[in-house]
C-alpha cells in the first residue's frame, strides 16, 4: 500500500486484530474527508453519540475537523481494510497545553471489540510522544462501557475521574512495560486465530493441484488425500475436469462452497492472480509454495511485495512464498499440506523452518529418531507469517509441549526476546540459527564494536538472556529434543554414569565435566548396594564401570539402584557390545527398569554400535527413552537441558526505575544532533553521564598546554594527560595519553611533547584533557552498539589497553535487567579479580551493576547513542569511575510501531 502525499509515509503499519484479520493504520489526509463523512454516516446512533456526545452531530462538519491536522499539535490516524480500502476507524489528538493532549476515537461498529480501538490508541500515543505530549486525556460519556474499556485494557496507566454526566480519563503516552506485555497477549490471540485458519482448517483448495503425482502440485494434493484430512479438498485447475479422482474446478472462485485455506503451487508470474482470486473469493489464508520472490533478486522482491499487498488488502494472512508448506497430526485434522513423502507421527513438538529444502529432510530425521510432531511449518521467506506468530500459537496449543526452530534471520528480535522468555518458562525453545557470520558491526571504531565485531554474539546473547537453548547443528537439536521431549528435565547438573565399558564411561565423564556439568563419588551405602550384585571387579566409583561381563539384569538393577537413591540428577547408561550380552537383552531390561523408574531422573542411553540401538528400546508401550550412539552426544544434550532448566529456576529479574535526568539528556542528545556531531566532545559526554548518574573523575578541558599546566596544579596530584582531535578514537596508540604527571612545568612539557606526536600520526589536536588520576581498582570496559536490527548491545568485559586482547566479554541486549546485570559481571572469566583475587580487597560488585543498569537505561531511551565506550572503568573497593568515556551519536530511526507487521517490499 502506497503512501498518501503529504503524510509521514514512514509512519504507517499493518496490525492484526484479535480475530486474525489484518487493518492498515495511518496518517490521515485532507483527501481522506469524503471518506470520514461516509464512516461517520455509518456509525451507529450510539457509536456517534459516544464519539461526539450527540447522535445529531453534523457529522459534515466533523469529517472536516477529522482530518485538520498538522501531525504535530493535531495528529489524526484513520485505519482502512478491503481489497477497496475502506475506512474502518479513526483517532485524533489536539494538543491542549504544553505537553497535554485531548484523545478521541472511533471504530466501525462491526469491528468493536476485535482490538482495533486499543491499537489506534497505542499508534495515536507514540505519535504524541514523539511530538513532546506527555498525557492524555480524554471525555467519555459513562455508558460508553466499550471506550472505558479500551482505556483499561491497554496497558496504560489509566486514572478515571467521574463528574456529573461524564468520565475524564487521562494517563501517560510513554508505553509501560506492563503494556507491552498485554500487546504481546493480543498477538499471541490474533496468531492463534490466524494460524488456527492455516493449520486447522475446514476446507482446502490447491491452486495448481497436478494430474501428475511426480509434480510438486500433485504431491501436495496427494498428501491432502493420503493424510485422512478431516476437511473438504478442491483441486483447482483450469485444463482438467478432475485431478487424482476429484472434481477440479478452473479457479478458486468457482468454489461453491467456503475455503478457509488456499494452497497455491503455480508459476511465480501467476501467482498474484490466484491471490487475487482467493481474496475474491474470501479465503481466510494462503501458503505460498512456489519460489520465484524475494530470494531470486529484485523482480522477485517487487512479485513479493505485490503478493502481500493483495493478502494485506484482503485482510488474508499468508505462509511463505518460496515455502514447503504446512501440516498438522492433530487426529481431528491430519493435514499434509507439505510436498513431503513422510507424514511424521503424532507427537507433542511443534517445528519452524526457515528452509523448504531442509525441511524435507528435518522429516525423516525426526522419523528415524522417534520423534513425533505436532504441527509443522515451512515459513520460507517469512512475507507475514513469522517465528514471532508460530511462537505465538505455539505457546498456547495444548498439542505442543517443545518448539523447535531452524532460522536464517531474525524479523524482530526484541519481539523474540520477549516472546521467548516467557514461552520458554514452561515449554522449552531449541533452535539453529545458521549465519554466522560478522553481524552489522564492520563501521564500529570503539573497543567495543572491536569486541563484538567477527561472530553472532549478539545471536548469541539473545538466546542465553531469553532462555533459548542453541545448538550448533541439527544433530545436536534432535539430541536435545530427544531428552527434553522424552524424559523429566533434569533438576540439577549432577550426572551418574553406569556403563560395561571403562573407557567410554571416561569419555562420557569428561564430556560433561568439560561443559560444566558434575560426576560427583557415588555415597558410600549406594556403592555397597551396587557392590553386592555386580561382579567383583567392577568399579563402584562414578562411573560405574560394571566389566565387559555385564548382565542385562544388572544394567536394570543398577538403574534402579541410582534412581532410588537420589544422588544424580541424571543417568546415562552407555552400552558397549562385547561377546557375551546380547543387546537386545540390555534394551529389553532398560526399558523395563525405566519403566520402574519413570519420573525420577532423566535417562539417557548411549548404545555404542553401527546398527543403532536396538528397536526393543522403543517396543512396549512405556515411557519413550532418549538414545545416543555416543557418550559425547549424549554428554552434550544434557548439558543444554541443565543449562535450560538452571535458566528457567532463575528469577526472571526487572528492569529498575532509576533515578535520572531523562528530560535532560534528550535535550543535549538533540542539540549536539543538529550541530551534526558524531562523536561528542569531553564536556558533552560528562553531562550526558552525569545525567544518568555516571561518575567521571574531577577534569579540565584545556587548548593549550600551558593551560593544561595550569589545570593540573588547580587539580593537584597526579594527572592523566589526553589528547583532544576530532578523528582521535584510539588515543594510546597515537601518543595521545600519558599518565601520573605531577606538577605544572612537567604537564605544561608533556603537553607540547604529545601535541606534536599525535599531529605527526596526522591528528590536528584541538585541545588537552586534564583529569585526576585514579589509583587502584579493577579495570572493566562497559560499552554499547547500536544494532540495526537487535537495538542497543550492551558488553561488560576486562578493560584497560588490552581489552580486545583478552576479549572476555559479556553481553546482552537491552532492556537490561537487575537479574541479567548480575550474571554479566559474574559469567567474567576475570570476575575472580573483583572478588578477592588472592586476597585482594574485594571490589564493589553491586556499583558494576548499577552502571551496567545505567547505561542500558540511558541507550534503550536515547537510541541516537549509536556506540558508547566505557574504558577503563575502574572499580574500587567502594563506587565505580569512569576513567575514559566516548560517546558517538547519530539520527535514529523512528521506534516501530505496536503490534506493526514487516512493511511491504
Amino acid at each position: 500500500m502506497g503512501g498518501v502525499p503529504g503524510t509521514p509515509d514512514r509512519r504507517e503499519a499493518d496490525v492484526v486484530l484479535r480475530d486474525g484479520s489484518t487493518v492498515h493504520i495511518r496518517p490521515a489526509t485532507a483527501q481522506d474527508e469524503p471518506d470520514m463523512l461516509g464512516f461517520l454516516r455509518d456509525l451507529s446512533p450510539d457509536s456517534r453519540a459516544f464519539r461526539f456526545f450527540s447522535a445529531s452531530v453534523d457529522v459534515e462538519r466533523e469529517a472536516r475537523h477529522s482530518v485538520d491536522v498538522d501531525y504535530r499539535d493535531r495528529y489524526a490516524l484513520v485505519a482502512t481494510t478491503g481489497v477497496h480500502p475502506r475506512l474502518v476507524g479513526h483517532a485524533i489528538y489536539f494538543r491542549t497545553n504544553g505537553a497535554r493532549a485531548e484523545a478521541a476515537l472511533a471504530v466501525a461498529d462491526e469491528l468493536q471489540g476485535k482490538g482495533l480501538g486499543t491499537l489506534l490508541l497505542a499508534h495515536l500515543a507514540q505519535h504524541a510522544s514523539e511530538n513532546g505530549i506527555e498525557t492524555f486525556e480524554a471525555i467519555v460519556l459513562p455508558q460508553n462501557h466499550r471506550m472505558i474499556d479500551v482505556f483499561r485494557e491497554s496497558g496504560f496507566p489509566v486514572e478515571l475521574k467521574s463528574s456529573p454526566g461524564w468520565i475524564q480519563a487521562e494517563f501517560p503516552t510513554s508505553l509501560t512495560p506492563e503494556a507491552l506485555e498485554r500487546f504481546d497477549r493480543r498477538e499471541q490471540t490474533a496468531a492463534a486465530a490466524a494460524l488456527g485458519t492455516i493449520l486447522a482448517p475446514r476446507s482446502v483448495a490447491v491452486i495448481g493441484a497436478s494430474r501428475r503425482p511426480d509434480s510438486i502440485g500433485g504431491a501436495v494434493f496427494a498428501n491432502l488425500l493420503a493424510s485422512g484430512f478431516t476437511g473438504r479438498v478442491y483441486p483447482v485447475n483450469p485444463n482438467a475436469e478432475e485431478v487424482q479422482e476429484v472434481r477440479a474446478f478452473p479457479t478458486v472462485e468457482n468454489i461453491p462452497e467456503p475455503v478457509d485455506l488456499a494452497v497455491i503451487v503455480v508459476p511465480a508470474e501467476r501467482v498474484a492472480d490466484a491471490a487475487r482470486s482467493a481474496a475474491a473469493k474470501g479465503v481466510g489464508a494462503l501458503v505460498v509454495i512456489s519460489a520465484g520472490f524475494a530470494e531470486v533478486g529484485r523482480e522477485g522482491v517487487e512479485r513479493q511485495r505485490e503478493l502481500l499487498e493483495i493478502c494485506r488488502e484482503a485482510g488474508m494472512r499468508l505462509v511463505g512464498p518460496n515455502c514447503m508448506g504446512v501440516l498438522n497430526t492433530n487426529p481431528d485434522v491430519l493435514l499434509n499440506a507439505t510436498f513431503s513423502p513422510v507424514f511424521p507421527a503424532r507427537g507433542r513438538v511443534g517445528f519452524l523452518s526457515q528452509s523448504g529444502a531442509l525441511g524435507l529432510a528435518v522429516m525423516d530425521l525426526m522419523q528415524a529418531r522417534g520423534l513425533g510432531m505436532s504441527t509443522f511449518v515451512s515459513v520460507g521467506n517469512k512475507a507475514d507469517i513469522s517465528g514471532n506468530d508460530l511462537l505465538h500459537y505455539w505457546e498456547s496449543d495444548e498439542d505442543t509441549d517443545l518448539v523447535m526452530l531452524y532460522l536464517e534471520s531474525f524479523g524482530n528480535p526484541r519481539s523474540f526476546a520477549r516472546n521467548s522468555s516467557r514461552i520458554g518458562r514452561s515449554k522449552p525453545i531449541l533452535a539453529v540459527k545458521s549465519g554466522r557470520t560478522k553481524a552489522g558491526l564492520r563501521a564500529t571504531s570503539s573497543h567495543t564494536g572491536a569486541l563484538l565485531q567477527g561472530s553472532d554474539v549478539t545471536v548469541d546473547a539473545l538466546f542465553e538472556q531469553s532462555g533459548v537453548i542453541r545448538t550448533d547443528s541439527l544433530a545436536e537439536m534432535f539430541d536435545v529434543a530427544a531428552l527434553l521431549s522424552s524424559q523429566p528435565p533434569p533438576a540439577g547438573p549432577r550426572v551418574a554414569i553406569v556403563t560395561n565399558a571403562g573407557g567410554a564411561g571416561i569419555l562420557c565423564a569428561d564430556a560433561c565435566e568439560g561443559s560444566g556439568l558434575e560426576v560427583p563419588p557415588l555415597p558410600d551405602e549406594l556403592r555397597k548396594e551396587l557392590a553386592s550384585f555386580l561382579s567383583p571387579q567392577a568399579a563402584v566409583g562414578n562411573p560405574v564401570d560394571m566389566i565387559a561381563s555385564a548382565t542385562a539384569e544388572q544394567f536394570g538393577r543398577a538403574i534402579e539402584a541410582i534412581a532410588r537413591a537420589r544422588v544424580a540428577d541424571a543417568l546415562i547408561v552407555i552400552f558397549v557390545p562385547p561377546l557375551v550380552t546380547r543387546p537386545e537383552d540390555v534394551a529389553r531390561e532398560i526399558r523395563r527398569a525405566a519403566e520402574r523408574v519413570e519420573g525420577a531422573l532423566p535417562l539417557l542411553v548411549v548404545f555404542v554400535s553401527s546398527a543403532g540401538p536396538p528397536p526393543e528400546l522403543r517396543e512396549g508401550g512405556g515411557p519413550a527413552l532418549a538414545t545416543y550412539g555416543f557418550p559425547e552426544d549424549a554428554a552434550r544434550a544434557l548439558t543444554r537441558a541443565v543449562r535450560w532448566t538452571q535458566w528457567r529456576a532463575r528469577p526472571a529479574g526487572a528492569v529498575p526505575d532509576l533515578d535520572v535526568r531523562g528530560a535532560e539528556a534528550a535535550a543535549l542528545v538533540a542539540r549536539e544532533l543538529s550541530d551534526g556531531r558524531g562523536w561528542l566532545g569531553p564536556q558533552a559526554v560528562a553531562r550526558l553521564l552525569d545525567c544518568y548518574g555516571i561518575p567521571l573523575p574531577p577534569a579540565r578541558v584545556v587548548s593549550t598546554p600551558e593551560e593544561a599546566g595550569a589545570a593540573a596544579e588547580e587539580l593537584g596530584g597526579a594527572v592523566a594527560l589526553k589528547a583532544l582531535a576530532p578523528a582521535l578514537v584510539h588515543k594510546t596508540e597515537a601518543g595521545g595519553v600519558l599518565l601520573d604527571l605531577q606538577g605544572r612545568s612537567d604537564v605544561t612539557e608533556a603537553a607540547d611533547g604529545m601535541a606534536a606526536e599525535v599531529e605527526r600520526a596526522g591528528f590536528e589536536v584541538e585541545g588537552f584533557l586534564v583529569q585526576r588520576m585514579v589509583p587502584g581498582g579493577v579495570e572493566l570496559l562497559v560499552g554499547v552498539v547500536h544494532d540495526a536490527s537487535f537495538g542497543p548491545v550492551l558488553a561488560c568485559g576486562a578493560g584497560g589497553t588490552t581489552a580486545e586482547l583478552l576479549n572476555d566479554v559479556a553481553v546482552r541486549i537491552t532492556p537490561l535487567t537487575d537479574v541479567a546485570a548480575a550474571e554479566m559481571v559474574r559469567s567474567l572469566a576475570t570476575f575472580p579479580l573483583l572478588d578477592g583475587y588472592r586476597g585482594a580487597p574485594r571490589a564493589d560488585v553491586a556499583a558494576v551493576e548499577d552502571l551496567l543498569l545505567r547505561v542500558g537505561a540511558m541507550v534503550e531511551a536515547h537510541p541516537e547513542i549509536a556506540e558508547m565506550d566505557l574504558n577503563p572503568v575502574k572499580v574500587l573497593e567502594e563506587g565505580i569511575v569512569v576513567v575514559d568515556a566516548r560517546v558517538r551519536l547519530e539520527h535514529a530511526p523512528p521506534p516501530e510501531l505496536i503490534g506493526a507487521r514487516r512493511p511491504l517490499g
